[in-house]
């Protein structure tokens, strides 16, 4: 990912020094497991846990392997090369009866479960700031919208517990998926434990309280990898669904609500008078890359055999790629959403604009109470919707004079009433605890 879209913790994340010391999390804790079975001298491990917190894995380590993988073209022959250099004798005891994936995809594992950390974390502050502002905006009238169109009366604070109510879900998909990769997998080559004993790996899953593969061949099953690329993709669309709501508010002919605009900040570089929902437009862009990047995990299920690397040149992009796009454009929505800035008049101008249309199906249920067929009542009140939709008059001003209407004026005034479609929202968001 561009540094443009990389936040702090995940430029580190997945940077070539944290990846090795993840290997090197993996290697030593398989080099202690080796040391419970009696197989590795105690001192031996000593020795290079202490080496490795005295001389942590830094950037100048990352171009030493780097440079030796130049010559190797294999990079864990080039790491294991370069611990030696680093750590002496001792590390003879590093990927002892390993195969290159069990430390690759473990340790990966490792990267793909503090992402996902951060994530859930990014995730659960998105979900308050829509909470508050469900809160905030509970009673806000406004018009609701189907197919572009004005439907009925609804609350703006609806949105945003439309908008909580998913993002839970997408925090039950993101910690399921986070599951499926805190799996320790140390089966040695093509996943039949011949040179290391099944009792190292579950050793080091037992360790850090993870589960273990049960059966490999040789890679972990790219299954799981697809899972939290799923996540990922489906909070993505999350993202947007609310970014693209953002967007329509903002439209001039709406202008419910808008992106906060900086002092200082410019719209256009032509155009003075412009304010653009470029933070949301953004986070649409991001959102497709999440769901591109879907595709891709899926393809890297299939291998040949037992084994192959086409998918390791595709996690290389996808997966830091992903990442970092889902907390970028998290983080910015959260900041849109808590600063957002809503103009309620606006929103009862709009839900006035269309002279009463809006309450089209209260008249037809009120003249269905009066013992009208459901087809008459219908053609009525279309017949006067349409008149109005096509002359400007005011629904309830056609139907007053309609010959075939027989609702009474208060029974006009109960079918008119905007308290009556919002009679129930106390009752939605008390399923919420709110």
């Amino acid at each position: 990912m561009i540094d443009r879209y990389l936040t702090k913790e995940m430029k580190t994340l997945w940077s070539e020094a944290n990846k090795y010391r993840a290997w090197l999390k993996v290697e030593l804790e398989a080099v202690r497991a080796w040391v419970e079975l009696g197989e590795v001298p105690a001192e031996a491990y000593q020795d290079l846990l202490q080496k490795s917190q005295n001389d942590p894995l830094d950037e100048a380590f990352a171009e030493r392997v780097a440079d030796i993988e130049n010559v190797t073209r294999h990079d864990i022959v080039a790491f294991t090369t370069a611990l030696t250099e680093r750590y002496g004798e001792n590390a003879r005891f590093i990927h002892l009866g390993l195969t290159s994936t069990d430390v690759v995809d473990t340790a990966q594992n490792i990267i793909l479960d503090e992402a996902l950390e951060i994530i859930v974390k990014d995730v659960q502050a998105l979900r308050e700031v829509c909470r508050d502002q469900a809160v905030v905006y509970k009673h806000t009238p406004c018009i609701g919208r189907t197919h572009g169109i004005h439907a009925e009366p609804m609350t703006f604070g609806l949105k945003f517990l439309n908008w909580m109510s998913a993002l839970d879900r997408d925090l039950e998909r993101l910690e399921a998926s986070r599951k499926q990769v805190r799996v320790v997998m140390l089966s040695g080559s093509v996943g039949t434990f011949a040179h290391v004993s099944p009792r190292v790996e579950e050793f080091v899953a037992s360790s850090w309280g993870w589960d273990i593969a049960k059966v490999t061949n040789q890679t972990l099953s790219r299954d799981r990898i697809a899972e939290v690329m799923s996540a990922l993709a489906i909070f993505g669309a999350t993202l947007e669904k609310i970014a693209v709501e953002i967007r329509h508010l903002q439209r001039s002919e709406v202008r419910e609500a808008m992106e906060p605009f900086a002092k200082g900040q410019k719209g256009s570089s032509s155009m003075p008078h412009k304010k653009n929902p470029i933070g949301c437009e953004n986070i649409t862009g991001m959102a497709r890359l999440m769901r591109g990047n879907l595709q891709v995990a899926l393809e890297n299920i299939t291998l040949w055999h037992e084994r192959d690397i086409s998918h390791s040149s595709a996690e290389r992009v996808i997966l830091p790629d992903t990442t970092a796009a889902a907390t970028f454009a998290t983080r910015r929505l959260t900041r849109i959403l808590k600063d957002l800035v809503v103009f309620p008049e606006r929103m009862i101008h709009n839900m006035n604009a269309l002279g009463g249309l809006i309450f089209s199906q209260r008249v037809l249920h009120k003249l269905i109470d009066t013992g009208l067929l459901r087809e008459t009542a219908y053609a009525i009140v279309q017949r006067n919707s349409l008149e109005s939709w096509e002359s400007g008059v005011p629904l309830r001003e056609l139907l007053e004079k309609d010959s075939e209407m027989p609702l009474s004026s208060e029974q006009l005034d109960a079918a008119f009433n905007l308290d009556w479609y919002l009679r129930e929202v106390d009752a939605i968001y008390a399923r919420f605890g709110l």
